[in-house]
């Protein structure tokens, strides 16, 4: 088995794919350009995916909402550099949660959240 797709329930689909884009890199993959609900960015052989609240809503599903006080999952993005990545992403809108830290191991950690509250470790590659 493989991890196809992580998705996110946002209120804006279109907001968080640019957001997305220019915070971290990603590039396009599907976007629904006619209702705007749902789209995916390309992260290698796993999409990012976002799905509008409001197709939830018309699915009759009740989401929700991330609370970056009581994260319950994060999305992890490895980079050689990570002060430059967290620059970016701060700069793009994210929120610097925890600065770039050398973990015991020797990996290098940073966290921003997403403008919906969503948790982004960005981080060396391990080993």
């Amino acid at each position: 088995m493989q991890l196809a797709y992580t998705i996110l329930y946002v209120p804006d689909v279109r907001r968080a794919v640019a957001f997305y884009e220019q915070a971290f890199g990603l590039q396009r993959g599907f976007v629904d350009e006619e209702g705007g609900d749902f789209a995916t960015l390309n992260t290698g052989s796993t999409a990012l995916s976002f799905c509008s609240l409001a197709l939830l809503d018309k699915l009759g599903k009740t989401p929700g909402r991330p609370d970056p006080s009581k994260p319950c999952f994060e999305i992890a993005f490895t980079t050689d550099d990570v002060p430059a990545a967290v620059e970016r992403a701060v700069a793009a809108g994210a929120t610097l949660l925890q600065a770039p830290e050398v973990m015991p191991w020797g990996q290098t950690v940073a966290y921003v959240s997403d403008p919906e509250g969503f948790w982004v470790e960005l981080c060396t590659a391990m080993g």
